[in-house]
């Protein structure tokens, strides 16, 4: 199942690369997102760098039918992988979702840029990815079932963005 998503946020992208890669910001996501422990891993690669989150949830927003799969809690990695600024200081990067024992997994392409008339006015940031879940048969219900979930995320990584970026 194809997601796309877009979040604007009230700076540059220097600024917002700085905060999505900052592990105060990341444990302050986790956090407000309902983890129930996590762990956080930043580390520079070359000119960018990779954030790898671990966090269990609690699997009380599942569909019972699905539920089945996970028991009562679930563990979700997500690693994002961001590459250099280029000359207009935009970033691109990936994202992998995989959660633990169960057969779903979402790929996404990630990309920061300036919006606006300047870049000091904004930065929005593109995610472009499949959702999948490899059951037979059950697939294509499991992955419409998940989607309202990675969509959630993406809004609370937007609000939980902007509230850190006017806090700054």
């Amino acid at each position: 199942m194809r997601v796309t998503a877009e979040i604007q946020y009230p700076a540059s992208v220097e600024a917002v690369y700085a905060m999505l890669t900052d592990k105060a910001f990341q444990d302050r996501k986790l956090e407000r997102t309902g983890a129930l422990s996590w762990t956080v891993d930043i580390r520079p690669e070359g000119a960018g760098s990779v954030v790898t989150s671990t966090r269990a949830l609690p699997t009380d927003q599942i569909p019972d039918a699905f539920r089945a799969f996970v028991g009562s809690q679930i563990t979700l990695t997500q690693t994002e992988t961001w590459g250099a600024p280029e000359a207009d200081g935009s970033r691109t990067g990936t994202l992998v979702v995989q959660i633990g024992g169960a057969p779903v997994r979402f790929d996404a392409r990630l990309r920061l840029a300036p919006s606006g008339a300047a870049a000091a006015a904004g930065t929005l940031e593109s995610i472009e990815g499949d959702l999948k879940a490899s059951v037979p048969f059950l697939g294509g219900k499991i992955e419409k079932g998940a989607e309202p979930a990675v969509r959630a995320a993406i809004e609370a990584e937007e609000r939980i963005g902007q509230e850190w970026l006017a806090s700054s």
